[in-house]
Formats: structure tokens, sequence, C-alpha cells
């Protein structure tokens, strides 16, 4: 499933296009998510594979594989018996890229002023 954004103005989104927007940040809300779409950054990986990758359980990580591809951001193709994952929007990276931009940007700032403040009083 495609997802394309249009937005007709500056100050208009219609409700149905914030609501899917809505659901993609919440499918981006866990770290475990995160870990797995950053996982399928270099290609299709089969449950146990993330499962490895992760260090965690294979239900766990097929719950989260279940959020994703409600959310459209992950697809699957069977071999056998066996599901591959990978990820059917490749530009949610550039999103997740940019908000660790942020978030690194914002951790440099808060150490920098603990620095100068004296070690966080």
């Amino acid at each position: 499933m495609r997802i394309y954004c249009i937005m007709l103005s500056m100050e208009y989104l219609p409700d149905p296009v914030l609501e899917v927007q809505s659901e993609i940040c919440k499918a981006l809300s866990d770290p475990k998510r995160l870990a797995i779409l950053h996982a399928l950054r270099e290609g299709e990986l089969s449950v146990s594979e993330l499962a490895s990758v992760l260090g965690c359980h294979m239900p766990n990580v097929s719950q989260h594989l279940s959020v994703l591809r409600t959310a459209g951001l992950v697809s699957s193709r069977r071999d056998g018996n066996i599901a591959h994952y990978y990820l059917s929007e490749p530009k949610i990276l550039d999103a997740c890229d940019i908000i660790f931009e942020v978030v690194s940007s914002s951790h440099r700032a808060r150490a920098a002023v603990i620095e100068v403040g004296g070690g966080g009083r």
C-alpha cells in the first residue's frame, strides 16, 4: 500500500490525511519497531532473523511487524513456510534519519547547557 500526502495549503490538511499520518507516527512510537525498520534497511529478513538481530522473542517481533504492516510500512513475501519482511515504504527511513538528527542535535545542546551550567545542578 502506498500512502501519498498532498498538502492543499500550508494551513489545511484534511482530517483523513492527518489520521493516516497519526497512525504512521503511532507505528513509529516504539523503540523495537524503529529497530525493525533500521534492521530492514539493508534488505529483507525473516521473523527469526529479526528476532536474532533485535535480541527478542519471535512472537514479540511478529506483533511489532503486524503494527508496521497495518501502517503500510512493511510488507512480506513467502518462501515456503518462511515470511521475509521488507520495507514497503523505504522513504520512512528518511523520516527516521531526520528524527535521529533532531534527537542528536537536541542531546548535544542539552549536554552543552549542562557543561556550561556546572554539571546539571
